[in-house]
């Protein structure tokens, strides 16, 4: 089964998606929490603020399906 991209819902302080990044590359989630946000202070906080709100709305919760597509059969 491939590894998907989820939001954590056990490691999170705000939405979960360092925690997510974290244990979708097998590190430790407060590395990816100081790089984002050293890289949110030096670009001026917008971009970085923007992207995360951005995933937030976009990745599912771990152990949430994502909707099927229906096909249709003939």
């Amino acid at each position: 089964m491939p590894k998907k991209l989820t939001r954590s819902t056990s490691d999170r302080w705000v939405a979960g998606i360092c925690g997510g990044i974290g244990e979708y590359l097998e590190i430790d989630p407060n590395v990816i929490r100081a790089i984002w946000v050293i890289l949110t202070v030096i670009t001026g906080f917008f971009p970085g603020i923007v992207i995360y709100i951005l995933l937030w709305l976009i990745l599912p919760e771990q152990g949430q399906a994502r909707p099927v597509e229906a096909t249709a059969e003939v």
